[in-house]
């Protein structure tokens, strides 16, 4: 049985593209900023805030001379978590840096 009442499930289903589009690549960050436009909720907002952060963060470990592939690893991994708890509906931070994301990155509305 889905929390959700029937009449709010494709609100849901449209909250959970959003964070789910958000984690795919930078263009799918600036479709899934478009939608949530249109469709604002804490849910899309949260997650769209997570996926930036981890974009943001992979640029910056793609500049760092040897280690910098390496660090990827760690961040490949927080990804597929962060993915794994949108399709959940959960609403986790990333570990170590999610905190971090949400207070600043706090311009996505």
């Amino acid at each position: 049985m889905s929390p959700y009442p029937i009449e709010s499930k494709h609100h849901y289903d449209m909250e959970k593209f959003v964070a789910v589009v958000g984690y795919l690549t930078i263009f799918g960050w600036l479709i899934a900023v478009l939608v949530h436009g249109n469709n604002r909720s804490e849910f899309a907002r949260f997650h769209l805030r997570q996926s930036l952060g981890l974009i943001l963060t992979s640029l910056i470990c793609c500049f760092i001379p040897l280690v910098g592939w390496i660090l990827m690893i760690p961040v490949f991994v927080m990804w597929l978590v962060a993915i794994f708890h949108t399709l959940n509906g959960q609403q986790v931070l990333t570990p170590l840096l999610g905190e971090f994301f949400q207070e600043h990155l706090d311009f996505i509305r």
